[in-house]
């Protein structure tokens, strides 16, 4: 899942990237209102999550513009202003979630989960089954056929993001966006490698890989219902 995090204490925004990075979210990080608005123009983002009181534009008029933009991004908005007006002028705003600092980092993960949830369409609690794969949301860990499989932060990502889009052929250009951040270059094979490695995690020997590719379209995640006595 990519987020847009936007926060001027340059100290406080590096805490929260690593801490969300850790977690499998790929975090792009901006400094003021007028450098969010225009990555939010350029670039697709899942979640923003967004500091009332930033320069060049504050939270509340960035999040006015992106509702503007109609894109159907989520914002969680950040605030050191604690009181009702606070929160009605962000909802107003158009933000989906309201914390006031300071806050508990568990929390800001929860909250980010549950937003997830709700644009996500085949996910309805914080574990996802998929043909012999289950995917624990919340703890970010894989159980294959019942048996817990370890997986890296941005493997997992990679694996959460083909398993809410099942079925779907995805194309690269929409994996690099929600699962890597600037840091992809568009040249590398990086994708490649780590669709390789969750095949050697994820399938059976000897059956058809889980992930498929599809040549000049993408890869597609696709598992036959496990069928029960």
């Amino acid at each position: 899942m990519r987020v847009l995090l936007v926060e001027d204490e340059r100290a406080t925004a590096r805490m929260l990237a690593k801490g969300l990075r850790e977690h499998a979210y790929a975090v792009d990080v901006v400094h003021d209102g007028a450098s969010a608005c225009q990555r939010l123009a350029e670039s697709e983002y899942d979640i923003v999550v967004l500091d009332v009181m930033i320069p060049r534009r504050n939270g509340l008029d960035v999040c006015r513009q992106l509702r503007l933009s109609r894109k159907e991004t989520l914002v969680l908005m950040l605030t050191a202003c604690d009181g009702a007006d606070a929160r009605i002028d962000g909802l107003d705003s158009g933000a989906d979630d309201y914390m006031t600092k300071p806050f508990d980092f568990r929390e800001l993960l929860a909250r980010l989960r549950a937003l997830a949830r709700r644009r996500s369409r085949p996910l309805g609690k914080d574990r996802l089954a998929v043909g012999s794969l289950t995917i624990d949301m919340r703890t970010r860990e894989l159980f294959v056929a019942g048996l817990l499989v370890p997986l890296t932060a941005r493997e997992f990502a990679l694996l959460e993001y083909l398993a809410l889009r099942h079925g779907d052929v995805i194309s690269r250009t929409e994996i690099a966006r929600h699962v890597w951040d600037d840091s992809y270059d568009p040249l590398s094979n990086v994708i490649d490698v780590y669709v390789q490695r969750l095949r050697r995690k994820i399938d059976v020997p000897g059956e058809p890989s889980l992930i498929r590719s599809r040549r000049g379209e993408g890869y597609q995640l696709l598992c036959e219902p496990v069928v029960t006595a």
